[in-house]
């Protein structure tokens, strides 16, 4: 607690108690983790490197958040690791010659529109029925792990972990403007195997 002109403000400090990380943590991590990475071997040696990490560093925990929070930012560091590897901040020659396929797939050459066939359509989930909702993530994510593996790393940092496009670019070595095209190709065919497999 201290006193800033006539005011009190307290401020809570966190404490951290390794012997309780795996009770109290270990089953969020993992979830989080294989909800990134969706490989359960690997997410469970992630989880274990995680502790060991945060083992080797106890002492600089300062309590400014909550041991939760700091763990999962440590985790957060190895995942993002994990996407770097299996990137390697480049498209391989297969993935590229995918892409441009799958980009033929869906557009028309000469306008660049959508092909009548492939034409965004309504995904039904308005209704917001619980069990659609459960159905429909599981398709998700079937999809998503059928994305290059940079595809990959680059949607879910933006759109699961929300990191800055900055961020993206620094950590997967990418480029801005193939950053776009990235998350742009990834959303097409998502949509793609989204109404293949769920309309």
């Amino acid at each position: 607690m201290h006193i800033e002109k006539g005011q009190i403000t307290v401020t809570r400090v966190h404490t951290c108690d390794p012997a309780q990380w795996v009770n109290k943590y270990a089953d969020y991590l993992y979830g989080y983790t294989l909800s990134r990475i969706n490989d359960e071997e690997l997410a469970r040696d992630l989880v274990q490197e995680t502790f060991l990490a945060a083992l080797e560093r106890v002492e600089k925990f300062e309590g400014r958040s909550s041991e939760s929070t700091w763990l999962t930012a440590i985790l957060k560091n190895k995942i993002i690791d994990v996407y770097r590897k299996k990137s390697s901040g480049l498209l391989k020659r297969q993935e590229a010659r995918t892409e441009a396929q799958d980009l033929d797939d869906f557009f028309e050459a000469e306008d660049g529109h959508w092909k009548v066939q492939h034409q965004p359509q309504a995904f039904g989930l308005e209704a917001c029925n619980p069990l659609l909702g459960k159905e429909f993530s599981h398709i998700l994510k079937q999809c998503m792990q059928k994305l290059p593996s940079l595809w990959l790393s680059v949607f879910t940092m933006k759109h699961m972990d929300e990191e800055t496009t900055e961020t993206i670019c620094s950590e997967l070595k990418v480029t801005s403007s193939n950053y776009w095209v990235i998350i742009h190709r990834a959303k097409v065919s998502l949509r793609a195997c989204l109404q293949k497999n769920w309309i």
